[in-house]
């Protein structure tokens, strides 16, 4: 699903899903085979495959959820 990353009034990582009008701060970042899982507040955990480092935001990639 396509997502956007951008960072909120208080410089946090948020993630807007626009399919489901879903905006939602990152909470947790961790490192798996497929790439980076970004955990969001709702407990949604989104992988990210070809995430640059450092991120520039904002930004719209694709995610695939994985819980």
């Amino acid at each position: 699903m396509k997502v956007m990353l951008r960072e909120n009034s208080l410089g946090k990582l948020t993630v807007y899903v626009p399919k489901k009008d879903l905006e939602e701060e990152v909470i947790k970042q961790t490192e798996s085979d497929g790439g980076k899982v970004f955990t969001l507040a709702n407990g949604w955990e989104l992988e990210f495959s070809n995430l640059s480092d450092p991120l520039k935001l904002p930004q719209t990639v694709e995610a695939r959820r994985i819980s």
